[in-house]
């Protein structure tokens, strides 16, 4: 599957508009990484826990994006955009959303 953030993709011509796509998640925080996220901001630096959570949520929204898009007949998902919004407190969803197409 090609993703891109693009309302194209180079030397491929969009051959059928097969419609909107999107995948999401949500992550909840751990309370043991809230209390480590809360010193870490006393001293400063990345925290890695939120990191690789998000991380992890990225991957979960695009590949529910790509089997939405597979569903539909596509090879490729143009004008891929992310978004992140809060669902309840300490929950937040990561949304993964694009046009698909197929391209040759």
């Amino acid at each position: 599957m090609i993703i891109v953030t693009t309302d194209y993709v180079p030397g491929k011509e969009v051959k059928e508009l097969k419609g909107f796509v999107r995948g999401s998640t949500v992550q909840s925080k751990h309370i043991g990484r809230d209390i480590m996220a809360g010193l870490k901001t006393i001293v400063g630096g990345e925290i890695s826990d939120y990191t690789e959570m998000l991380e992890e949520a990225r991957q979960k929204a695009i590949g529910r994006l790509v089997d939405d898009a597979k569903a539909k007949g596509a090879n490729a998902v143009i004008g891929l955009r992310l978004q992140t919004s809060s669902v309840i407190q300490n929950a937040s969803e990561l949304i993964a959303y694009g046009t698909a197409v197929y391209v040759e």
